[in-house]
């Protein structure tokens, strides 16, 4: 993938990694779409975008509903002429014991996390197969793998969007369509303020190493230049995955220990 002149749509824009991407991609030579809920501060980043000499549009959008992230796309490929990469980010967490996380909570964030981005794959698959090219990736995280503590709603949602992705790579294979997931740490960003917010209001600490949202971002512009079906920003993180297909009750006893070290449990 050549990113000059290329088509990038973005979801979850306005914050944290997906702001950050959209930045990376527009130093690259993209032309980006940005959909978020926060129109203000789509229209803020779009400013600073717009300094870097590349076209960029807004919309507000939630991506759970199939209807506005339908739209997204459409509009987004009717006035920049094509799509080349999209970039499926948008999501948030609670933090809570199974039983005591409130049953519309996982419905929730199953619909935001989850669907949200198998609407963007549905909307834009037809473009990019019609196309011949493009690439899909899809923001999932390391919990995705391996859930912590009081994650279980929030990594049900990524361990979701790592199967979708799976099946997509089969699925697509030969039509010169790539679908990637990235699979972040702890990133710092507004997510553990947003999670505190809909998990009661209870402060969650931070748990375990952390990276920048600016080293996310450049992990998925490399992703979008050469796909690969995994990406791991950390360094360390894929380590993470192998002790737990390989020993997951050490990997259970590692995480209730750094849950309890950290005042999550």
């Amino acid at each position: 993938m050549k990113l000059p002149g290329a088509v990038v749509a973005i979801t979850g824009a306005s914050a944290g990694i997906g702001r950050e991407c959209a930045l990376a991609f527009a130093r690259e030579g993209s032309s980006v779409a940005l959909a978020a809920r926060r129109l203000d501060r789509l229209e803020a980043l779009a400013s600073e975008i717009r300094t870097l000499g590349v076209p960029v549009r807004v919309s507000v959008v939630d991506v759970g509903r199939e209807e506005d992230v339908s739209r997204f796309i459409a509009e987004t490929t009717a006035e920049l002429g094509r799509l080349d990469v999209l970039v499926n980010n948008a999501g948030y967490g609670v933090h809570g014991r199974v039983e005591e996380t409130p049953a519309a909570a996982f419905d929730d964030l199953m619909r935001v996390n989850y669907l949200g981005t198998v609407y963007g794959c549905r909307a834009a698959l037809p473009i990019l197969k019609r196309q011949g090219s493009g690439v899909i990736i899809n923001v999932s995280s390391i919990v995705g793998h391996r859930a912590m503590p009081g994650g279980g709603a929030y990594a049900a949602t990524k361990a979701a969007q790592i199967s979708l992705t799976e099946s997509l790579r089969a699925e697509l294979r030969g039509t010169g369509v790539s679908v990637c997931s990235v699979h972040p740490i702890g990133t710092a960003t507004e997510f553990l303020d947003v999670l505190a917010r809909e998990s009661g209001g209870r402060a969650v600490p931070p748990m375990g190493p952390r990276q920048s949202a600016a080293s996310v971002a450049r992990a998925i512009v490399r992703c979008a230049k050469r796909p690969r079906p995994e990406v791991y920003p950390h360094a360390l993180s894929r380590a993470i995955v192998w002790l737990n297909a390989l020993a997951p009750g050490v990997v259970d006893r590692l995480a209730a220990w750094g849950a309890r070290r950290a005042g999550r449990m």
